[in-house]
């Protein structure tokens, strides 16, 4: 099955966009559709941007190709993302991303909850906590 490509200006983004973790409870399309989110707010992704195909992503992850089609799906019902016959999905262009940093900052708070919450049982200084997370976040 021959696929399109994009238009020019149109950028294709990558099959590694996502990862995924499963040693997590959180469903793995749900971390496909909030990942996509994070990336708006954070503009890495921009309208108009042409997704992976549902095989491609499956592929890359891993992952069972209806996991990934309920995250499309999901998306598209939120209206970030497009179906474009023949050519897939794109970024919606009403899909915009949020450069005001509480906004961005209100998107890590979940998952730093669980973070906060797993140190608490574990009974962790918060100053350890916060210098394995500087270490993380600067790649190290």
């Amino acid at each position: 099955m021959h696929t399109m490509s994009p238009p020019e200006n149109q950028r294709q983004l990558s099959p590694d966009l996502f990862q995924v973790n499963t040693g997590t409870s959180e469903p793995i399309y749900r971390q496909l559709i909030e990942q996509l989110r994070r990336l708006l707010a954070g503009r890495q992704v921009a309208a108009g941007d042409a997704m992976p195909s549902v095989r491609e992503v499956a592929s890359a992850l891993g992952v069972n190709p209806m996991t990934v089609s309920k995250a499309y799906s999901m998306l598209e019902a939120e209206g970030l993302l497009v179906r474009r016959r023949g050519l897939g999905m794109e970024v919606a262009s009403q899909a915009q991303g949020s450069s005001d940093l509480e906004s961005r900052l209100e998107l890590l708070r979940p998952g730093l909850e669980r973070i906060a919450l797993e140190a608490r049982q574990l009974e962790l200084e918060p100053r350890a906590v916060i210098t394995l997370l500087t270490s993380i976040l600067k790649g190290k």
